[in-house]
């Protein structure tokens, strides 16, 4: 049985601040010291197993993942602030949830949904001026958070409201970082009235996302669109869903949907500018292949290349950096033992980077995700989870996310101002800004 080598709670102390700032660094530094797997010490009784071992992930996720369950700092920690949906569920209460939703992201569901998205899409990267340097993540951030409000409530006069509800998630998830990267000061937090005051916002996007359900049941007519799908869906005896659980399932949609969006859009269009050889080549792709006579489903099933450019922009910064579980009993896995309770973190961020399993992992190859690199690949790259928590919202990100690239692309020659990327890992990993030049084309 392997014993694993322990990162001491002093440590932890002393590179606090860096690990409040980014953590990764740590994480990478640990893991270059004692191998694929370890352990850290983060207080007297609780410590966390750190992994890129692919077997662990691979077993934890799909092969034994009735034997795990969703950390507390998911299914307590944000909840609390985005309630109990898909995301923080566990048990009974997700399988069902599951269950309901799955048939509203299913591939001809999201079909009737693209020129909704492709509306917002548009309408969004009209503030791009050409020859004009811009930093795309809050431009980025804005377009994935209309096209979810569109998807989900087809009408364009709620501009404003979604301003505010996405106030409100990201300065949650701003102070959710600091609970959990800060555990020590959580009696502050309380003390201070910081929970209480983020729990208000909280309540304050409930009531503005009721508001906007009850504008809908008042209009007595059905649309096409994601709220229409929550609303008619039914549980196995024919029963819909509570409103504040309606609620909770929006809020987890416009929280998860969005942000890991924008961070991929942004990270891809990085990647594109830094690399203008490849950016020619997917340009190419949506000359031959994009025309107003086939239709919006057709475009994304007609490049390919396209889709590689935005799956490798994933494995170099996956939206999802880490995933954690915890054993829900003892269990054996690459001859370590979890004893009930332990808590697994897996660095999604460094098996990507793996160099055991990537040829030149840090170079961007989109060439790797070819038809016969996919097959090859499938037990080292978690862009969206994996197994039966997999994202649900997986395709629809994916359809946003390339026919945003058709209309920045197909417009505009793309060049970076930003030469190293900074990045900020919160929830999701985010970029700390990226500045792009935006040349107009001579055919646009």
């Amino acid at each position: 049985m392997v014993k694993l080598k322990t990162v001491s709670q002093l440590e932890v102390f002393k590179n606090r601040k860096s690990i409040l700032a980014n953590p990764l660094p740590f994480h990478s530094e640990n893991f270059k010291k004692y191998g694929d797997t370890f352990r850290v010490k983060v207080g007297p009784w609780q410590n966390i197993v750190f992994t890129k071992n692919p077997e662990i992930v691979l077993q934890v996720l799909q092969k034994q993942h009735k034997k795990f369950r969703k950390s507390p700092l998911q299914t307590k920690d944000l909840a609390k602030y985005i309630g109990h949906g898909l995301l923080t569920a566990e048990g009974d209460h997700w399988r069902a949830q599951r269950r309901m939703i799955q048939p509203a992201f299913h591939r001809k569901k999201l079909a009737g949904l693209l020129s909704t998205m492709q509306v917002a899409i548009k309408e969004e990267l009209g503030q791009i001026k050409a020859n004009e340097t811009i930093d795309v993540f809050p431009l980025m951030g804005d377009l994935a958070f209309q096209v979810v409000a569109r998807s989900l409530f087809s009408h364009s006069d709620i501009r404003d409201k979604m301003r505010k509800l996405q106030y409100i998630t990201e300065t949650n998830q701003k102070m959710l970082i600091r609970e959990m990267r800060q555990p020590y000061l959580k009696w502050w937090f309380q003390l201070s009235g910081q929970i209480s005051k983020h729990l208000q916002y909280s309540e304050d996007s409930r009531l503005l996302l009721n508001g906007l359900i009850e504008e809908r049941i008042g209009l007595e007519r059905e649309r096409d669109d994601l709220l229409d799908m929550l609303l008619k869906a039914t549980y196995e005896d024919g029963t819909h869903m509570s409103r504040q659980q309606l609620i909770d399932e929006v809020l987890i949609l416009f929280t998860a949907g969005h942000e890991t969006t924008a961070n991929a859009l942004s990270f891809t269009l990085y990647l594109l500018a830094r690399h203008p050889e490849i950016q020619e080549k997917v340009f190419k792709e949506i000359q031959c292949n994009v025309s107003p006579e086939k239709d919006l489903m057709e475009w994304i099933s007609a490049l390919p290349f396209t889709q590689q450019c935005i799956e490798e922009a994933m494995r170099l910064y996956p939206p999802v950096y880490v995933i954690d579980r915890m054993a829900k009993e003892d269990i054996i896995i690459a001859d370590i033992n979890f004893s009930e309770g332990s808590l697994i973190l897996m660095s999604v961020y460094e098996l990507h980077r793996h160099p055991d399993f990537w040829q030149d992992p840090e170079s961007f190859k989109p060439e790797r995700f070819d038809k016969s690199g996919k097959k090859e690949m499938g037990s080292y790259y978690y862009p969206f989870g994996a197994g039966p928590r997999m994202c649900i919202g997986n395709s629809f990100a994916l359809y946003e996310m390339i026919l945003t690239l058709v209309e920045i692309i197909s417009k505009y020659k793309v060049h970076s101002v930003t030469e190293k990327v900074e990045l900020i890992p919160l929830i999701s990993l985010k970029p700390k800004e990226i500045k792009l030049n935006f040349v107009k084309r001579n055919n646009s």
